[in-house]
């Protein structure tokens, strides 16, 4: 059984290579300097990898592996997308 916290947010930190999985979610609809709220976690029995459920910036739904994803905290807030301010405070240096 898989669980998470409903106020999760994940943030994109695309894996590079040619054994980076698919799909890619910089190529699928998603920014870096957005945090995006998990709304679901499948795990299939084929793979050790996690595929969380998020909606990308055009509210499409998708399945993006756990490898590709780094934990931007618990936000107690309605959204399911946040402008990520760590990001753009490193793209300005």
């Amino acid at each position: 059984m898989l669980a998470f916290h409903p106020q999760m947010f994940v943030r994109v930190e695309e894996l590079e290579g040619p054994r980076a999985p698919v799909p890619r979610p910089l190529q699928s609809g998603f920014s870096l300097g957005r945090a995006y709220r998990v709304l679901g976690v499948y795990n299939p029995s084929e793979t050790s990898d996690a595929y969380f459920i998020l909606a990308n910036d055009r509210d499409e739904l998708w399945f993006i592996c756990q490898r590709h994803l780094r934990f931007a905290g618990l936000h107690d807030t309605a959204a399911h997308h946040l402008v990520w301010p760590e990001h753009a405070q490193s793209a300005a240096d």
